[in-house]
Formats: structure tokens, C-alpha cells, sequence
């Protein structure tokens, strides 16, 4: 009999299983679901499925640049002592190599060939739970590109190579000296990790962001019972200073608080040889904005209890 699409799709959501396992087991079974669920439980391999609803949370940052460009990914298991695990940091490695072709698109990099696999990046994030033993998600991912310069990496406190749980990607256009300009980009993350601006230009700050501010500043000059043409010459001053805060080019620049990362960038024109544009920015926390279950461990020994 002929196996269709959407019963291995039905499976692998039953289930949480690559589908190439799940075909196998629809032929195995005579496209029988209950069989094919019982065949995949014997193997060993359904028991992902039993893991998927679990909070993932931990895991690792992974970044990997090459040449003018470079990618991070976030990919998220359920304790920190898998972030320790070498299959795991091997998986992560790979697929932070693979999301360079992805152009920063989620579902572009699950779709990709994993290498040395015939599964692709997505089903072999699933069939790896079984392996290690934890819920896995393949979250996030970015990539950055320049037609002439670099994208600077970093990874703050890195547990391996280009592996850690907060990574940046600066992008730096420029024809000057790439060694150079690799060692400003690099300084440059490391304060974009240290002090996680909001955005690269005060234009491209959340308009959400920026109004909630000014709504803030406007109420606070309004009870100053000032005329309005004063409120709205201290609103003025006051967003030029939240700019300050979280735009990058308008921060003072960790590294010589002196300058703005603005001034930092042109005083370095000189000795890197030519202009320098900061293009763009990301910056992944691991876990952040991932609701994590509080667990009350009293409680539930009473409940096992019976109590």
C-alpha cells in the first residue's frame, strides 16, 4: 500500500518523530497509526513526544561566520547540564554552520539537509531528544551579511567555540584593513552584550517604544505647570537623552566611555582605512521571553503522597 503525506505528518504529530521514522514505521505496520505509534515506542523513539510539551528553556547560543557573513541560533533543551553535553554542542555547532544559508529564516534552516543525515535540520533536532534524553527546540536564528567588510561575532562566557548562552553578530561595512576592522567589530559586540541597545539609529527604535517614553515625559513636564512651548522644549530633551541610553551609535562605548560608539567608529577610520558603517546588530539571550514553569517541589511530593 501506498503511504500518503499526511499520514506521516499525522504520525510525527502524534508522536514528535523525524519523518523519515515515521514512514518507515506506516510501512512497517501497513499504514496501521496505533501499530505505527507501538512500532516507533519498541525502537525507542517515540518517547520524544513524551518530552515535547516540556519547558525548554536552557540550552545554547551557537555563531558561525564566514567570510562577509555570519549567523546566530538559539537552540533550547530543558536543564543547563545539557549545554555541557558534547552531542549536543556538536548538534548546536552544525546547525549555527547551516543557518548561514538560511538568510535568517526559521523554517528555511528546519528545512535544510543536515549533514551526514538524511533528515533534514528540523527532524534531526527531533530525533535527537530521544538520544540525549530532553526536549529539544530549534528556536531562533539570524544572519548578517555586508557586500564588502565583516560580521563580528561573540560569545560571552563561551562553554566551546562559537557555543555560549548570549551571542552577538555585528555587521561593518568598509574596505579597510579586515583584521582591524574584525578587532573593532569584536569590541563593539562585547558592548552590545554588556549593554543591549534597543535598536542601531533613534529611526529605527519601536515606535511602541518611543512613544511610551514620551507619553511618560510629557505627563511628568506637564505637572511642572510650565506653559506648553516649555513642555515640549523638555519632552525634546529628554527623548535626546532616552536615545542616548539604548541607541547604539548615540551610547557611551564601553570600551572608553569617553566616546560614543559613533565617535569610536569614525576615530577609527584612520587606522582601519577608509569609511566604517555599522549595518545592523542582533543580540540573543538564551531563553529570554521563554515562560518558565515554577515548580513548587513540596507540593508535588505531596501530591504523590496522596496528601
Amino acid at each position: 500500500m501506498t503511504i500518503t503525506a499526511q499520514q506521516v505528518k499525522a504520525l510525527r504529530e502524534k508522536t514528535g518523530v523525524g519523518m523519515m521514522d515515521c514512514k518507515t514505521a506506516l510501512n512497517e505496520t501497513g499504514g496501521d497509526m496505533e501499530a505505527a505509534v507501538d512500532w516507533l515506542r519498541k525502537k525507542g523513539l517515540s518517547k520524544a513526544a513524551k518530552k515535547a510539551d516540556r519547558v525548554a528553556a536552557e540550552g545554547l547560543i551557537g555563531a558561525y561566520a564566514q567570510g562577509t557573513k555570519a549567523a546566530l541560533v538559539e537552540v533550547n533543551s530543558e536543564t543547563d547540564f545539557v549545554g555541557r553535553n558534547e552531542i549536543f554542542q556538536k548538534l548546536v555547532s552544525t546547525i549555527a554552520a547551516e543557518a548561514l544559508a538560511s538568510g535568517g529564516d526559521i523554517d528555511a534552516l528546519k528545512a535544510q539537509p543536515f549533514p551526514g543525515s538524511s533528515r533534514n535540520v528540523g527532524d534531526e533536532v527531533t530525533e535527537s531528544i530521544a538520544t540525549i534524553g530532553e526536549n529539544l527546540t530549534l528556536r531562533r536564528t539570524a544572519m548578517l551579511e555586508v557586500a564588502e567588510g565583516t560580521v563580528a561575532t561573540y560569545i560571552h562566557n563561551a562553554v566551546a567555540p562559537g557555543l555560549g548562552k548570549l551571542g552577538v553578530l555585528v555587521a561593518m561595512s568598509s574596505s579597510g584593513d579586515k583584521d582591524k576592522l574584525d578587532e573593532l567589530g569584536r569590541k563593539i559586540a562585547m558592548h552590545i552584550a554588556a549593554v543591549g541597545p534597543l535598536a542601531l539609529t533613534p529611526d529605527e527604535v519601536p515606535a511602541e517604544a518611543a512613544e511610551r517614553e514620551r507619553a511618560v515625559y510629557s505627563e511628568q513636564a506637564r505637572a511642572s505647570g510650565k506653559p506648553e512651548s516649555i513642555i515640549e522644549k523638555m519632552v525634546e530633551g529628554r527623548m535626546r537623552k532616552f536615545y542616548e541610553e539604548v541607541v547604539l551609535l548615540k551610547q557611551a562605548f564601553v570600551v572608553n566611555p569617553d566616546q560614543t560608539v559613533e565617535q569610536a567608529v569614525k576615530e577609527a577610520e584612520g587606522d582601519i582605512g577608509g569609511p566604517i558603517q555599522v549595518t545592523g546588530f542582533v543580540r540573543f539571550v538564551l531563553g529570554e521571553g521563554i515562560e518558565k514553569e515554577e515548580s513548587d517541589f513540596a507540593a508535588e511530593v505531596a501530591a504523590a503522597a496522596g496528601h
